[in-house]
């Protein structure tokens, strides 16, 4: 049997026998295959089920294919529909193309015709569907730009008077609250727009791997260096570079991008050859800069460069505001990338979705959402699939009904720690790439909540 492809084929025929042979190869084939004997089946199907194509004969009792074609059209237009007829009656079949039929097929034709006929109209309903993904996005995207919190509004006009210029951009705010997509709406904004936005979190590249994915190394210029990259800094000449988590980025390699920086120009390693570029930058970061450079983790002559101007991103509890857009946009998205319908969604879910804290900002929004959705089967979202992963720890599946909304957030934040540590056997530096937080984060929380290490080893897993 081919690779399930979620395209679904109703055929509606009176012949049982030929009806069945059309299922065993549609469905050998991947595709999802339903039958009805009769037009009034196919409409009483067809309102309960979702279809993509209907194969319908033309000559059947109770209803006709062309007044099953006519009302189908009626209720159902996005459906495809092509018409299987004797060889008799194919002006029959091509009349009926005017009234919403796709194509037509001969019963006495080689099914290799019908199965490729089929296997068109699945690709332009792939494709379409991808377009209409990419474009509800594109179109969507908007929402994390838009805004009724006076602060992020702020944000977000101060954005729009610099975006025009070259001035360095500075973004602060926490792990997760979308520094990125201010970033990328500055340079939309900008003069830059049709050329690259390049980003790179520095905090993801070790030591001696960052300085080759900014600047591009030369073939031989170190060992596994098999051919010529160009960097970050040269894919975004003449756009906008992002540099995530500067905060992160080691002081080595400070220097070497304080000196891009002023002089526009960079060398690959394993080069003296200089390169000039035309960049615009921007960089972000979750950390006290000010802190680190009195740590002597960062240099104070970098902030100054970095930071012409400075913009902080507020965190999502302090825009309560935006919540309810936000959680609508990401059920509708992964309502469609999931290929699942959410009909109902229990008061004491969206309570939740409201009322929590959010630690992980719009990321941590987002993974929930889309978690919520995965688990769920019948459209119906009750607190089992919110609190799903963490359901054996009888504290947090009553954590909704707390007083204390800061309480209600610490036991969920605890606890799901606890478990994210169980699952990859204590390894801190693992269950913080699952957290997508950083390990000295995650050890700053650890600390935070008390949380028992050894108490977490001992547990049966």
């Amino acid at each position: 049997m081919g690779k399930k492809t979620g395209y679904k084929i109703l055929i509606v025929d009176d012949e049982i026998e030929y009806q069945n042979v059309l299922r065993f190869i549609l469905s050998d084939l991947g595709y999802s295959v339903a039958g009805c004997s009769n037009g009034v089946e196919a409409l009483e199907y067809l309102d309960n089920n979702v279809v993509d194509l209907v194969l319908t004969d033309l000559k059947m009792p109770v209803m006709d294919g062309v007044e099953l074609i006519k009302r189908i059209k009626e209720k159902h237009p996005t459906v495809d529909i092509i018409v299987m007829t004797a060889f008799g009656s194919i002006e029959s079949a091509v009349d009926s193309m005017k009234y919403g039929a796709m194509d037509y097929f001969t019963k006495s034709s080689e099914m290799d015709e019908l199965v490729i006929k089929v296997g068109r109209f699945a690709k332009i309903h792939r494709l379409e569907r991808k377009s209409e993904v990419l474009l509800r996005n594109q179109n969507n995207e908007d929402v994390f730009i838009e805004s009724k919190n006076e602060e992020y509004l702020n944000v977000l006009e101060m954005c729009k008077r610099v975006a025009d210029t070259d001035i360095n951009i500075l973004i602060l705010g926490e792990s997760g609250v979308g520094k990125e997509v201010v970033a990328n709406y500055i340079h939309r904004l900008s003069k830059r727009k049709k050329e690259p936005f390049v980003a790179l979190n520095c905090q993801i590249f070790p030591e001696g791997v960052i300085d080759s994915e900014l600047f591009g190394h030369e073939k031989g210029s170190f060992t596994g260096a098999s051919e010529t990259r160009i960097g970050k800094f040269e894919q975004a000449n003449l756009g906008t570079l992002f540099l995530d988590e500067i905060g992160d980025l080691p002081i080595n390699t400070q220097g070497k991008l304080l000196r891009a920086i002023e002089s526009k120009r960079i060398e690959r390693l394993g080069s003296n050859k200089s390169i000039d570029l035309d960049v615009r930058f921007i960089s972000a970061t979750n950390k006290d800069l000010t802190k680190k450079i009195a740590e002597g983790e960062f240099r104070e002559d970098l902030l100054y460069r970095i930071n012409t101007l400075t913009v902080t991103i507020p965190p999502l509890r302090d825009r309560r505001e935006d919540l309810q857009s936000l959680i609508d946009f990401f059920i509708k998205k992964f309502e469609v990338e999931q290929k699942k319908k959410i009909t109902k969604i229990d008061d004491q879910v969206t309570e939740f979705l409201l009322g929590y804290d959010y630690p992980g900002n719009v990321r941590e929004l987002k993974n929930i959402i889309e978690r919520m959705i995965a688990l769920n089967k019948d459209g119906h979202v009750t607190m089992n699939e919110l609190l799903m992963p963490v359901e054996k720890n009888d504290k947090l599946t009553d954590l909704y009904k707390k007083r204390s909304l800061k309480e209600a957030r610490s036991d969920f934040e605890r606890n799901y720690i606890r478990e994210v540590l169980k699952k990859n056997n204590v390894n801190v530096a693992k269950a913080a790439v699952e957290l997508q937080i950083s390990t000295r984060q995650l050890w700053n929380k650890i600390n935070e909540y008390s949380i028992d290490l050894n108490a977490i080893r001992g547990e049966e897993h």
